[in-house]
Order: C-alpha cells, then sequence, then structure tokens
C-alpha cells in the first residue's frame, strides 16, 4: 500500500482533549493530517512500533513540527531501539539531530512501562522482520487502554498483553488461508481477539491480498466467531471512545474505501488517515 496508495499510509492520531499522540507516521502522515485538519505542531507525543519506512517515513518531519519549526525543545518520541540506534540489519531511521529536538526520548523495550505527557504507555513484544519491534498500549485517564499490535507474527502468549483493553488495533496483512512470516493473517488475530477480549477490534495495515479479499468480510468472520465487534479500518476513519464506542470519518474521502457516511469534526482517535 506504501507505494501504490490504495489505501493510506499515515498511521493512527490519537486525540484526548488538547493531548495530541501520532503512532506510527508513515508516508503521507503530514499531508493526511494537514487534509484532516489536525495539526502535526499540536502532537507532544510520537511513537514508532518499528524500523520499516511505512511506520516512519515521515517521522523526522514530525519531529519539526511538534517542535515548532525546531525553535522549541519540546514533546517526547518513543521509539524501536533500531529506530533510534540501528541493529545488525538496519540503520537508524531517526537522525540524533532530530532525536534532540524532544524533551523526552525513549527507547522503547517490550514489557517497560513509560509515562510521559500524562499518558501510560506499555512497549509489547512482538515478532517480525525488524527484530527490535514493539506493539503498543496506551492507557488514557478516564478513558481506558488502546492496544497496537505493530507488524508481528502469532506466538504464544501474544495476547496476554492486551486483556482488558477497550480497542484493540491489529495489523492484519494477510487474509484467511494466506499465512505470510512476520505477519497476522486473519485466523492468528482471530485467536488473539477470542482471547484478550476487548470492547472492540480494528483490523488494519492490509497487504493487496488482504484487499481484494474485502477486509470487511475477514472483519466480520472475526466478529461472527469472537462475539466481538470487529471492524476493518478505512481511510479517515475516526473511533469515538465514549461509553459507547462509535465510529464516523473525517478529511477527504476515498471513491474506493466503501464508506459512504458524512464526515465529523469530532474524534478520538483517527486511524489510517
Amino acid at each position: 500500500m506504501t507505494y501504490t496508495q490504495r489505501r493510506w499510509t499515515g498511521g493512527i492520531r490519537f486525540v484526548d482533549g488538547q493531548f495530541h499522540a501520532h503512532l506510527d507516521p508513515g508516508p503521507g502522515a503530514v499531508v493526511r493530517s494537514v487534509d484532516a485538519g489536525l495539526s502535526v505542531e499540536k502532537v507532544r507525543l510520537l511513537l514508532v512500533s518499528h524500523n520499516h519506512p511505512d511506520h516512519y517515513g515521515d517521522a523526522e518531519t514530525f519531529l519539526e513540527g511538534m517542535t515548532h519549526g525546531t525553535t522549541k525543545r519540546r514533546g517526547a518520541l518513543i521509539a524501536a531501539k533500531s529506530v533510534l540506534r540501528g541493529n545488525e540489519i538496519t540503520e537508524p531511521s531517526v537522525s540524533r539531530y532530530h532525536q534532540s529536538l524532544v524533551s523526552e526520548l525513549i527507547e522503547a523495550h517490550p514489557g517497560d512501562h513509560y509515562q510521559t505527557e500524562g499518558i501510560n504507555v506499555l512497549a509489547v513484544k512482538a515478532l517480525h522482520t525488524d527484530p527490535d519491534a514493539v506493539g503498543y498500549i496506551l492507557e488514557f485517564p478516564g478513558v481506558g487502554k488502546v492496544g497496537y499490535t505493530s507488524d508481528t507474527e502469532f506466538f504464544e502468549d501474544v495476547a496476554d498483553p492486551y486483556r482488558g483493553v477497550k480497542l484493540l488495533i491489529l495489523c492484519v496483512m494477510r487474509p484467511r488461508g494466506a499465512p505470510l512470516k512476520g505477519h497476522l493473517s486473519t485466523e492468528d488475530s482471530e485467536a488473539i481477539v477470542a482471547s484478550a477480549k476487548p470492547e472492540m477490534a480494528v483490523l488494519t495495515h492490509f497487504g493487496m491480498r488482504m484487499l481484494n479479499e474485502s477486509p470487511a468480510a475477514q472483519a466480520k468472520s472475526i466478529q461472527d466467531s469472537t462475539g466481538v465487534r470487529t471492524v476493518a479500518a478505512f481511510d479517515g476513519m475516526v473511533v469515538s471512545l465514549e461509553e459507547q464506542i462509535k465510529l464516523t470519518s473525517r478529511g477527504p474521502k476515498r471513491p474506493d474505501n466503501g464508506f459512504r457516511g458524512k464526515p465529523t469534526r469530532q474524534l478520538t482517535l483517527k486511524e489510517d488517515f
């Protein structure tokens, strides 16, 4: 999707009152933010799960925007080791200069808890082609927990950290019957949702094969099997974590995303804009 843009790759924006965080700002994140009326300068926390361009592509530009054109040291960056220091298979993707712009720099390791900008963050184990990849759980006071698997393959106990989250976002590359090492398929996601039992699950990060085989149908099969409300992400999706979770849309709509609702300017979490 990154180079075809059949689905946007801008990542996820979290909004809690005046607090803004952005997770995995891939290529297009800045443009999609501007299109949606979400200023990059409002972001106080940037999170990057691993060192692949569909997850870090716009990270340095975000850091410049977060620090008001590098004029004000502010905000926090939480990122995998590979993103900040590289590893045996990759160079770092965020320069030392850009790392120096924020007030708080945190290298994420599975199992570690962090508190920054009033938000609790837990880094979660992931198994991917980047050996330093992590998932995240963000806890917002008065709202609850949001889990994000990042890119990972299925492994024993993968669901355990996500038990009790209000919303679980799963990166699901492949449809049912088409597994791929390092990534989740529909079967894998079904097992995670069945074990974690979130209030709601959102599937995202589709590969071309998944997109061609209808993510909505894959999501429905998980919902039917687990009894957990499960939906497939679409460009511009807004998930409002109210007493009852609501779905709306924001920003320009794509003709192929299947959504025909009205845009709204009220949001709590914006998916794949």
